[in-house]
């Protein structure tokens, strides 16, 4: 018989990823957003704190007609007001999302 390993929240970790990542560069809120709705949205397990998502989503929206990201079209400023994510998630999302999961 094999035991699977319990999964354990990856939030803090993620938080400090997501911080060092996204301060320096503003583009990189898209992909983090997507990260994160498809973590809370999809799988029921966040990989950030609630507080988190929100300021994220608020400094994005701040910041939308200057950032630049190859994703950005999956998003609009009425999926940030509301904090959600309505569309089908790209292929890298769920994969990156795994990969914060497993390096915790």
């Amino acid at each position: 018989m094999v035991l699977k390993k319990k999964h354990v929240s990856s939030g803090p970790i993620a938080e400090k990823q997501f911080w060092d990542t996204t301060d320096k560069n503003n583009n990189m809120l898209i992909p983090w957003y997507l990260m994160a709705a498809y973590a809370y949205y999809e799988q029921d397990d966040p990989i950030l704190e609630d507080t988190t998502f929100d300021k994220m989503a608020k400094k994005l929206k701040e910041n939308w007609n200057e950032v630049e990201h190859m994703h950005k079209h999956l998003l609009n400023t009425d999926m940030l007001e509301a904090g959600t994510y309505i569309g089908d998630y790209p292929n890298f999302v769920k994969g990156a999302v795994s990969d914060i999961r497993n390096n915790c």
